[in-house]
């Protein structure tokens, strides 16, 4: 494994039920550095994910850096709105500490002007399942943040999230990443967010179809090996 690399992946196979979900794909990402996968439903995007984080069995090689912590956003987190369950008791449930809980709730942005919530106090004693899709999506991040990580892995940042929040949230982690000098991995179906926030991308339909920066991989050629005819992904998709 190179020195300035956080993660190398060689070989990587998942089957189940000797179904073949993910087949020899191979990947390294650098140190504070931007991956975007993308890929069609069924690709494989979401397992290798859990295959990163040692959550399935596989065949072929994981290679971490050393003392590397690593935090994880979900897609989405599906919860009744009557939970009785406040964003602060889910965030202690990763850190007791009132003043880290301030802190990171300050980093995803819960004290700009123009938030709903205008100050942590009343964030905090809000249900889980009252808040907004790019509210709870802020949430989810700030628990990831409590665990010091040097690695954020996003399974798709903006699911659930209107237009003009799936800005707010890509601007929040590229932001993050600057100030925590973070390693972002993220699912992505935006080609233009993954132009312009991503460093490399991993083109995957079971098997890798391409790596690099995006704007010199990703072509006519490579979205047709995706997905099986020419579609545009360029576009926001209309809410």
């Amino acid at each position: 494994m190179e020195k300035d690399n956080v993660l190398s992946v060689h070989g990587l196979k998942v089957k189940f039920d000797n179904h073949i979900i993910l087949d020899d794909v191979s990947f390294e990402i650098k140190r504070d550095d931007t991956l975007a996968i993308i890929g069609p439903n069924g690709a494989g995007k979401s397992v290798l994910f859990r295959a990163l984080l040692g959550l399935i069995p596989f065949e072929g090689k994981i290679e971490w850096a050393s003392n590397i912590n690593i935090g994880y956003v979900p897609q989405k987190l599906f919860v009744e709105k009557d939970l009785p369950l406040t964003v602060s008791e889910f965030l202690r449930f990763k850190e007791d500490n009132k003043e880290k809980i301030h802190q990171v709730l300050l980093e995803v942005g819960f004290q700009h002007e123009s938030d709903h919530f205008h100050n942590d106090k009343r964030v905090l004693a809000t249900r889980i399942g009252a808040l907004s899709g790019g509210e709870l999506q802020r949430v989810l991040i700030a628990y990831a943040l409590l665990g010091n990580p040097q690695v954020l892995l996003f399974d798709e940042p903006t699911a659930g999230v209107d237009v003009t929040g799936e800005e707010t949230i890509y601007s929040l982690i590229h932001k993050l990443q600057k100030k925590e000098d973070l390693t972002i991995i993220f699912i992505s179906h935006e080609l233009q967010v993954v132009n312009h926030y991503a460093a490399n991308v991993l083109c995957l339909n079971r098997e890798k179809i391409c790596f690099g920066p995006p704007l010199k991989v990703i072509d006519k050629e490579t979205l047709t090996k995706m997905y099986g005819e020419e579609v545009n992904l360029y576009q926001h998709h209309e809410h």
